[in-house]
């Protein structure tokens, strides 16, 4: 890892825009799809909506745009839980005897409850919000202790949610990267405490691609509603990046699967607050490169690193990122909500992303870059439902 130095404005003027087209021909094996049948298991579990928009269709000249809406994810406004349950699941079959919280393919939240029981561990993670009360919200379901840290920016509101959970929290004057170090300090300094993080670096990336795998059951509802509008899959698929584990989800997801005859394989458009744009500096820099973050109204996406497990795949897989300013973030979230998805800055940063990429100066280029024509695709990751926010 390599500090960022004077990174703070590498998101600025024409380094807020990285584009390879070669990245398509990269492949990866196949995610697991062995967490979908867990999650189906999940009280209060369906398919969250993919809503389908011909409004930004035509003002983004495109085919048809679709918007994965994440605001009712087994009634918690966030994706995350697909990952931290998984994640959560992983880590106590991991510690139990064998078969004691279900053979393979078979875990449930029953055999789960009693392998808590049997083993209690303290669950403890740190976060900007969603992550966070999703792994509370797993420690509820099973009866274990949680928890949490964020940093003293994330709003009273959100902190407020996780405590709601059971869990306890911890404030921590810092960025998200700092509370990240202590809440693995925390997990590393008692017996019976166990660190489910979403972000990964070297030495600790077990837990973090159980979490990845996790997202994967976001992404194969996807292709069966896709599939019933007799689409075999997106052109275009715009992904929200903080630490980037969601992006990779989505990269291993389209790469590792043969193109449509005559077709090429989805092109993936990752999107960042242009204050804390980690992985577009990473990008430009060829490595892994640290960025000072500064408030933004996508929380979230607050994050300074890319996880050490998600960039070799972004590297070699993602075709384009971009940056966005706050405003772009609050008029998109604005907007689809008047179309009647529900989404925070953080789920409407895709659609920012994508009006900053395939419309305005330079937009054909960049069209012709993720090979987007007026018949084009396009699958939106609206990651989070609406929280209180206003333009800077």
């Amino acid at each position: 890892m390599r500090d960022a130095g004077g990174m703070a404005t590498a998101a600025a003027g024409p380094r807020s825009w990285y584009s390879r087209p070669a990245a398509r021909q990269w492949e990866c094996a196949p995610p697991d799809p062995e967490a979908s049948a867990f999650h189906a298991g999940l009280p209060g579990y369906r398919p969250t909506k993919l809503t389908e928009l011909p409004a930004l269709a035509e003002e983004l000249g495109v085919g048809r745009v679709f918007v994965k809406d994440e605001s009712t994810r087994l009634g918690l406004p966030a994706f995350k839980v697909l990952g931290a349950s998984w994640g959560v699941a992983q880590v106590l079959a991991a510690s139990s005897k064998p078969g004691e919280a279900g053979g393979a393919g078979g875990l449930t939240v029953a055999a789960l409850r009693r392998a808590a029981a049997d083993h209690p561990v303290e669950l403890v993670t740190a976060t900007d919000g969603n992550h966070g009360r999703a792994v509370a919200w797993m420690g509820r379901l099973l009866g274990l202790k949680a928890r949490v840290f964020v940093p003293r920016v994330v709003p009273a509101e959100a902190s407020g949610a996780i405590a709601a959970e059971g869990a306890t929290v911890t404030v921590v004057d810092g960025p998200y990267d700092r509370a990240v170090e202590l809440a693995a300090a925390h997990a590393a300094a008692g017996h019976g405490r166990a660190l489910v993080q979403d972000t990964a670096w070297p030495g600790y990336e077990r837990v973090p691609g159980w979490i990845v795998e996790g997202y994967g059951t976001l992404l194969r509802e996807i292709d069966a509603q896709l599939a019933e509008h007799g689409l075999p899959g997106p052109d275009l698929a715009g992904v929200p990046v903080g630490v980037g584990s969601l992006a990779q989800a989505v990269v291993a997801h389209y790469r590792s699967r043969p193109p449509r005859r005559g077709t090429s394989p989805p092109a993936v458009l990752s999107v960042e607050p242009d204050t804390a744009a980690c992985l577009l500096a990473s990008l430009h820099n060829g490595a892994s490169w640290s960025v000072p973050t500064a408030d933004t109204v996508m929380v979230g996406l607050n994050c300074g690193t890319v996880s050490s497990l998600a960039w070799p795949v972004l590297a070699a897989g993602l075709d384009a990122a971009i940056a966005v300013p706050d405003r772009a973030a609050v008029r998109a979230a604005a907007d689809l909500g008047r179309l009647g998805v529900p989404a925070g800055p953080c789920g409407a940063a895709p659609l920012a992303g994508a009006r900053a990429a395939l419309t305005g100066p330079g937009a054909g280029g960049r069209r012709d870059g993720l090979s987007v024509t007026s018949s084009s695709v396009l699958v939106l990751l609206s990651t989070e439902g609406q929280r209180p926010a206003t333009a800077p």
